[in-house]
Order: structure tokens, then C-alpha cells, then sequence
């Protein structure tokens, strides 16, 4: 009994056809056909029914079938340990990432870069969205990481490394009338009462924070632009369009963009967070944990 046999049975039974499965393997029809044959010979059982319009697996053939897919997964099991201990990582890694959060802070392009010159047998793919719908898909398996803003704790079965956790502002045109409420140590969320407010989008961890926020403080938040890069939110503020809230700036950024930033006293101060992400039980795959430990070094 060969290996290839069972991947040949394996495709068979999934594609209910021999062409299909010969094409899928990129082998030629024929050569799938004897090679079946010949296991079931030597297992002294038919193990397909080819007596239909589509082939299906006999009694014994679907029996066997789980089996055959556990050795095949155990052959992988041997190759993807072998590989962890050489340092020959092969394999896929999902990484996702909160829009806008691609800057000079992180340099995500550059650590993936990096992890792939190193470890070229990986497949890489980034994709970019918003913090809510990266939590399901890293608990549904569809992510093994992911940047994202945190406006609570993680949820239970999902751990998480802050790196980043700076105060969130609210930035305004020159001559704004929110100046004129304003302290020495900044401005109260009542002052953002029934002003236009330009946010990140819903599901987003800072939108989520200016949210909570603005409840706790006795109003619902009237949101006028929606943005998913903070660079769009402070220019449209800039423009006298409404209250960016957005995480604080450096006092050259503001500058640059004819801001004046104003601090949020709540209780506690409300703050942008930016957190790596993953599931508590870590990332299965050698080439996703690896990875993993590279983000979080570089990141801390």
C-alpha cells in the first residue's frame, strides 16, 4: 500500500469522478484508474462503485476513507515538524490589519517582508478591515493574526499584546467654537454634545471607545463623516467639517495639518488602543506561530 494510493482514493470519492480526480491530481486518467485497482487488491475489497453515473465508495471504500485521511494528515503532521525543527517553514499565514493602522509606527510591510525573505516557502496574505469583523474571523479560523483596535478587554478565547495606547483628542480648525470650552487640561465629552463629529467607522475599536464615551456622558454621538484612515479624518476636520476624534498627534503632524488638538478628560480618559491579536490556544501551523513571535518581539 502506497501513500499516493490513498491520495488517489481520497480524490475519487471527493470529485465522484476519475477524470475529474485525475485532472485535479494533474495526472493521467488512466494511471489513477490501475493504481486504485491495484490497492484494492491488495485489500481484497472493492472500495469504489462504479456501476453509476458518478463513482462512490462501497461500504468497505467508506470504512476505509477516514482512515486514509488521517494517515495522509499524520504524513503531513511528520513533514510540518520536521520542517519547524530545520527552520524550513512551509505553509499559509492570514494576517489581518485595522485600516489606517499601516504607518511608520509599525512597519508591518517591512516585518512581513522580512519574515518572507526568510522563510520564502510561506504564503503570506495581509488584508485589511475593520476590528469586529478581524475578531470573528480569527475565532472562526479565517485569521492566525491580526492588528486590530482594542476598545474593551479581548474576548474570551482571543489574547493580546498593546502596542500602542495613547489618548484620543479632538482636533479642530483653527477658530472652532469647541476652543472656547476648553481648560488648561482640555475639554469635557459634554462639549462634543450636538457637534459633527468625524470618526473612524462603526466596528472599529476607537469608534467604539468615542461610543462609550459619549453614553457614559449622556448623549449619543452625531457622527457626520465616516473615514477608515485617520489621515482622511484630520483632513476633513481641518477643513472645518466637524470634530475629528482621532488618537493624539504629534504637535509637527497637527501643525502640518492647521489643527489645533484639544485632550478628552473623561473617566477614565478615553484612549486609542492598537493591539496584536490571536487565539489563546496560538496559531496551529509552525509557520503562523513563527511569525507570531516575530510580531510580537518586533512589536513590543
Amino acid at each position: 500500500m502506497e501513500l499516493r494510493q490513498l491520495q488517489y482514493f481520497i480524490a475519487v470519492v471527493e470529485e465522484a469522478h476519475f477524470t475529474r480526480a485525475a485532472a485535479r491530481l494533474h495526472l493521467a486518467q488512466p494511471g489513477v484508474s490501475a493504481q486504485i485497482r491495484q490497492l484494492e487488491r491488495e485489500l481484497g475489497q472493492p472500495l469504489l462503485d462504479r456501476s453509476g453515473g458518478s463513482v462512490t465508495p462501497t461500504e468497505v471504500g467508506a470504512a476505509v476513507l477516514p482512515y486514509a485521511r488521517a494517515a495522509l494528515a499524520a504524513v503531513e503532521g511528520v513533514r510540518a515538524t520536521v520542517d519547524e525543527f530545520t527552520g524550513l517553514l512551509r505553509g499559509r499565514v492570514t494576517v489581518g490589519m485595522v485600516s489606517g493602522a499601516a504607518s511608520d509606527r509599525f512597519e508591518v510591510s517591512s516585518l512581513l517582508a522580512d519574515f518572507h525573505d526568510a522563510h520564502p516557502g510561506v504564503e503570506m496574505a495581509l488584508t485589511e478591515d475593520n476590528s469586529e469583523r478581524m475578531l470573528t474571523a480569527l475565532r472562526d479560523g479565517e485569521l492566525d493574526i491580526a492588528l486590530i483596535g482594542l476598545a474593551d478587554e479581548p474576548p474570551p478565547g482571543i489574547s493580546a499584546q498593546v502596542v500602542l495606547d495613547v489618548p484620543l483628542v479632538a482636533a479642530v480648525a483653527p477658530g472652532d467654537p469647541l476652543l472656547a470650552h476648553a481648560d488648561r487640561t482640555g475639554i469635557a465629552p459634554a462639549a462634543l454634545r450636538d457637534r459633527p463629529l468625524i470618526s473612524l467607522p462603526r466596528g472599529t475599536g476607537l469608534r467604539g471607545v468615542l461610543e462609550r464615551t459619549c453614553v457614559a456622558a449622556g448623549f449619543r454621538p452625531r457622527i457626520a463623516f465616516e473615514a477608515a484612515s485617520p489621515h482622511l479624518l484630520a483632513q476633513l476636520a481641518a477643513r472645518g467639517l466637524g470634530v475629528a476624534v482621532v488618537p493624539a498627534l504629534p504637535a509637527e503632524a497637527a501643525r502640518t495639518y492647521g489643527l489645533r488638538t484639544l485632550p478628552i478628560n473623561g473617566r477614565p480618559a478615553p484612549r486609542g488602543r492598537i493591539a496584536l491579536v490571536w487565539r489563546t490556544d496560538g496559531p496551529a501551523a509552525p509557520a503562523a506561530r513563527a511569525l507570531l513571535e516575530r510580531l510580537r518581539e518586533a512589536l513590543q
